[in-house]
């Protein structure tokens, strides 16, 4: 089965995020699980772009992903800045949700990995339920420290042995991109994609912003609300940087277009 077509990339501060539509997303997962290559996704937001200035190996995860998807509007408008006018939110939940229906008519397996104790099976119940066929090849909730060494080749066999199609990783940012790009090429799966808060969202234990918050770039502050001792520091540093960081990239980019020659 030939390639999908290679999908364009919108440099945002550095980071190669895929300037695509929810369609392209679905279409090239479908491609890399027709010919059983193995990629990763990052689910791409303001806090994995700010992050990444200060951590050159996340930057570089970013770089091998086979998407890195604009998970917030501002990714979107920025995208659209830099002359990718076709760019739509690529988010998290919403992707799951969609490959989800896609994987009962496909026949897709999943495996949710990630969490804490319990959470991945409660996403797996709720689902099910709301996706009668779905086949969930298996959960793991990994420990919060880091895995010995025989602890994760335990759970790359666990992993491989249950042969999913998909597997979710709900480890939070830049957690779950590092434990993809290290098991690039043990997972056996065609896909991983980092999809951090879905998993409580889908579960049901966390609260999701409203759609007009959504749409106008402000999930952040609905997220700060409902969690100010947990984020206020992540948001606090994140949001006035990526502001400054997009400003000066879209005006150094006017700026050269102004002094390129005409032909």
């Amino acid at each position: 089965m030939p390639a999908a077509d290679p999908l364009p990339r919108a440099r945002i501060m550095g980071v190669n995020v895929s300037a695509i539509t929810m369609a392209d997303a679905l279409r090239t997962v479908e491609d890399w699980i027709g010919r059983r290559a193995c990629n990763y996704v990052c689910i791409t937001g303001v806090h994995g772009v700010i992050e990444s200035q200060s951590d050159p190996r996340l930057m570089a995860i970013h770089e091998r992903a086979g998407m890195a998807t604009p998970d917030g509007m501002p990714l979107v408008w920025m995208a659209r800045k830099l002359g990718h006018g076709q760019t739509e939110r690529v988010y998290g939940p919403d992707l799951m949700l969609r490959l989800t229906e896609l994987s009962v008519e496909k026949g897709y397996r999943q495996y949710y990995f990630g969490g804490a104790p319990g959470l991945a099976e409660r996403l797996r119940e709720r689902l099910i339920a709301r996706f009668p066929g779905l086949a969930v090849a298996g959960t793991f909730s990994p420990p919060f420290r880091p895995a010995t060494i025989e602890e994760d080749e335990d759970v790359v066999r666990m992993i491989n042995d249950a042969k999913p199609d998909i597997v979710w990783v709900g480890l939070s940012t830049p957690k779950q991109e590092y434990w993809m790009a290290e098991h690039l090429g043990r997972i056996e799966a065609p896909v991983m994609i980092g999809v951090g808060a879905a998993f409580d969202f889908l579960a049901g234990t966390k609260r999701q912003a409203p759609a007009w918050m959504q749409k106008r770039g402000l999930e952040w502050l609905f997220r700060l609300l409902s969690e100010p001792r947990r984020l206020w520091r992540r948001y606090g540093k994140i949001v006035p940087q990526f502001m400054v960081g997009a400003s000066l990239q879209l005006l150094s980019q006017k700026n050269e277009l102004a002094t390129t020659p005409k032909r």
